[in-house]
């Protein structure tokens, strides 16, 4: 793939968190995520690939854009899938708070899995614990080798966590064991990503979330130099049926980075909606400027840029039309 796809693909991100940013504490998830939605798919005809959406808004019936299966791209470049969330965190935006983003990640043809629309457990981690920990371990197990990996006393370490009802189990056990714990309100992707940054100041993140956010968050630590580990969890046999039907002949197994984004190269990038982690969100100025803050990533090169942008809206001319109709 061109090394000029990265540059391509952050104003995709880019024009989706514009879009969905005056959506931010209307109480309204739909129309910010919509709005989002809308501007991905616009941006990405710019886009010089022939792309197929293998993680994106739900099945053909079910989304009227990003659907999964559709070909996206100006159809004049390499083969690729994509993987895409307009709007990771529609309910942040909705409610105004922290770690909303838009994000997509691009890999050659046959590299990401075709996630289900399911649950997945997820262990992901930064360079420092690659190749040290794995998620078929007790917790209690993977805090002290994480610990040793890191040169840390356990009850020094940060875990992020969901902040959900299903995962009072293993709250339970981080604190028995005595390690702090940040809870995350949402932004699945973002938490997966954390323990890359060492400004974020998290050790592990562990717990539950989307399927398709786990393959994104893993494209994400493989450009970053970190792994995530996964296993579905369907839960009736409906969703153990859809996950044999996509291709998982044991849906139960350990899912390696490989699994789920392949050995090829993969590009990655996330603009910020509302302010995060590691990305500040989206800015209005008094004179018709709005600034964002990107990161875009390709894993082939291990290159991370941060791209802090000024848009002058007028001349955004999808976002001129859509708040017109």
């Amino acid at each position: 793939m061109e090394r000029e796809l990265a540059l391509e693909l952050v104003r995709v991100t880019e024009l989706a968190a514009l879009a969905s940013a005056p959506w931010m504490g209307r109480g309204d998830k739909n129309s910010a995520d919509g709005a989002a939605t809308s501007a991905m798919r616009y941006m990405f005809d710019s886009v010089s690939i022939r792309g197929t959406v293998v993680i994106g808004e739900g099945e053909m019936d079910e989304a009227p854009m990003l659907y999964i299966g559709e070909e996206v791209g100006s159809l004049n470049g390499p083969e690729v899938d994509v993987a895409v969330d307009p709007l990771e965190g529609t309910e942040i935006v909705a409610k105004g708070l922290n770690n909303a983003m838009s994000v997509l990640a691009v890999a050659g043809k046959g590299q990401l899995l075709h996630a289900p629309d399911m649950y997945m457990e997820k262990l992901a981690f930064g360079p420092a614990l690659v190749g040290k920990l794995s998620i078929t371990d007790p917790m209690d197990v993977t805090l002290r080798k994480a610990a040793d990996g890191l040169n840390k006393k356990v009850s020094d370490l940060t875990v992020m966590i969901l902040d959900r009802t299903r995962h009072e189990s293993i709250v339970k056990v981080l604190r028995k064991v005595g390690v702090r714990i940040k809870f995350l309100s949402d932004g699945d992707v973002a938490g997966a990503m954390a323990p890359a940054f060492p400004e974020a100041g998290i050790d592990l993140y562990v717990g539950s979330g989307g399927a398709p956010e786990g393959v994104i968050a893993a494209a994400a630590l493989k450009c970053l130099g970190g792994e995530l580990q996964a296993r579905l969890m369907p839960a009736d046999g409906n969703e153990y049926n859809r996950c044999v039907q996509m291709g998982i002949e044991d849906p139960y197994r350990v899912l390696t980075m490989e699994d789920m984004i392949g050995t090829g190269d993969v590009y990655f990038a996330a603009t910020g909606v509302t302010p995060g982690e590691f990305l500040g969100g989206v800015q209005y100025f008094p004179d018709q400027r709005a600034e964002t803050h990107s990161i875009v990533m390709r894993a082939k090169t291990k290159t991370v840029r941060f791209v802090r942008a000024l848009h002058y809206l007028p001349n955004k001319s999808f976002l001129n039309s859509a708040s017109k109709g």
